[in-house]
């Protein structure tokens, strides 16, 4: 496994981004700049990345590429177009987003028609908009596995990935998102192995982080920093390394570059990586 992290961090130049990473031991990041930037920023950051020896795990969009307003959606799903022939240009393993919901005011928010056939057909159809406009050669579009919208299951992803039916269609994993019930709480190694079995030689990228359960009723589950929660860390980067030797394993949601050094550096300590 390669870990990152997907803060940027405090920096003054695309150099010193990239020594910030290497310093701590990382070997792969999130690109911090967007398609907008201009291609001489872009390939300062990257020509950054190379020469610390450093690999590019995601592009991110975060756009909500299914608004209900027609002429946002399409708006949203240019930018991703753009940003995803951007991250093939400078070689990154995947360039991600969620699904997106046109079903009610937060982008990214659980509703039941999320899991509708109308989104379903929309969901297919955006997806191959996206990857036949930007014809990737070397990187892969991915969805990001969601708690409260497609793909929420290693099954939802197969589908969805056979009904996209496009090669350069990868999947990217965060398995806490989908940690949404006791069987998969309680269990997790055997929601982690069966989600790398069903996804196998399909995984560009995983998130790292933990769950916790609350003790409050009913049940209520928090995502917290490695190490404050229950997932099996130790399989999860087994099964991630025996999948690809460079997996990236991205630290995220955390606040404060204060907070991304000192779970990098527990991380560094438990894993040994």
């Amino acid at each position: 496994m390669y870990l990152g992290i997907s803060s940027s961090l405090s920096h003054t130049t695309p150099e010193d981004w990239a020594a910030k990473h290497k310093s701590l031991g990382l070997k792969t990041v999130n690109f911090p700049v967007d398609c907008t930037a201009g291609e001489e920023k872009i390939m300062a950051y990257k020509n950054a990345a190379d020469a610390a020896g450093l690999t590019i795990a995601e592009v991110g969009i975060w756009r909500n590429t299914l608004a209900a307003d027609l002429s946002e959606r399409q708006h949203w799903i240019d930018y991703a177009v753009e940003q995803l022939k951007m991250a093939d240009r400078i070689g990154a393993r995947c360039c991600v987003n969620v699904v997106g919901t046109p079903y009610g005011p937060r982008w990214d928010g659980g509703y039941r028609e999320n899991f509708s056939e109308e989104l379903w057909t929309m969901a297919v159809r955006m997806i191959q908009e996206i990857i036949d406009r930007a014809a990737p050669a070397r990187t892969k579009f991915s969805i990001e596995s969601m708690p409260w919208m497609i793909p929420s299951s290693p099954d939802e992803y197969l589908r969805l990935m056979e009904e996209v039916d496009r090669p350069a269609f990868g999947a990217h994993l965060d398995v806490v998102n989908m940690i949404t019930s006791p069987d998969r709480y309680f269990f997790n190694d055997s929601f982690l192995e069966e989600c790398f079995t069903k996804l196998k030689g399909r995984i560009c990228s995983c998130h790292l982080k933990d769950i916790n359960l609350k003790q409050e009723y009913t049940f209520q589950l928090e995502e917290c920093a490695s190490g404050k929660g229950t997932l099996d860390l130790e399989f999860y980067a087994r099964l991630a390394s025996a999948e690809d030797p460079q997996m990236p394993m991205i630290i995220e949601h955390l606040t404060t570059d204060e907070e991304y050094l000192e779970s990098v550096k527990y991380v560094r300590e438990r894993l040994g990586c």
